[in-house]
């Protein structure tokens, strides 16, 4: 593997990622390669660890090793995917196992992609991008334009058909979520865990003060309505409102 490289610039779309990998030389140079980069890591050199670590906090990310000591990376990646709160987690595989019918277990263990030892950082964290790009985008510093809405998260600017508008820092995490999330119905559970973070005891109902927030910061673009309200379910955002708000 590589020797460190710090990256052009950090991400501003910090991630937690957790590393799960059994051998210190690798872990330290894959956790300083992801701090550089602007993410929080966690570590484990262990399946036991690293469920220790997921119970205390969820990760956006997961680097897991397969020839880990006792229970193996594949094991876990398999009790992860089981697990309702862990299921949808994105997972890495890291290995020196590089025959194709390894990678096909790996991937069929659930794992999203796979890395073959030695790699450099540079790939690892083009990889780690492009994982979180299909499957937590919101995750991503990527800009999002949606019916003339248009979101920088690298900025925090946001523009509404030439419209400059003012949001605050909780109302643009979500709206963030929304538009990398269009047309879907989420349940105000769902948007405590994704934008206000797993572990984070807030009442349900704090999620109906910000929606009232964020449609008030929207008003000045008319795309308010974007917001809907979906009786018995929860919200979402769509491009093509209804003409009433609930």
């Amino acid at each position: 593997m590589d020797t460190l490289q710090q990256p052009e610039s950090a991400s501003p779309m910090s991630s937690t990622i957790l590393v799960v990998e059994d051998e210190p030389a690798i872990q330290e140079l894959i956790a300083v390669n992801l701090s550089f980069a602007g993410h929080k890591v966690l570590r484990a050199a262990d399946a036991e660890q690293a469920q220790i670590l997921i119970r205390a906090e969820l990760p956006d990310l997961i680097l897991l090793d397969w020839m880990l000591p006792g229970t193996s990376g594949v094991v876990l990646a398999r009790k992860l995917r089981a697990d309702e709160r862990t299921k949808a987690v994105p997972i890495i595989m890291l290995t020196a196992k590089g025959a194709e019918q390894d990678k096909v277990e790996g991937l069929e263990a659930g794992a999203d992609d796979y890395i073959t030892k030695p790699f450099s950082p540079k790939e690892l964290m083009a990889r780690i991008k492009a994982v979180l790009r299909r499957r937590a985008p919101q995750l991503t510093d990527d800009l999002i334009d949606v019916a003339g809405l248009r979101l920088d998260p690298v900025t925090h600017r946001l523009h509404g058909n030439g419209v400059t508008l003012n949001i605050g820092p909780t109302e643009f995490r979500l709206l963030h979520f929304f538009m990398t999330h269009p047309e879907r119905v989420f349940s105000r559970s769902q948007l405590l865990d994704q934008v206000w973070g797993d572990h984070v005891f807030v009442e349900e109902r704090t999620v109906d003060v910000h929606i009232r927030r964020l449609r008030k910061a929207l008003e000045p673009s008319r795309h308010d309505s974007h917001v809907e309200t979906v009786r018995g379910s929860g919200y979402r955002f769509t491009a093509h409102p209804a003409t009433t708000l609930a």
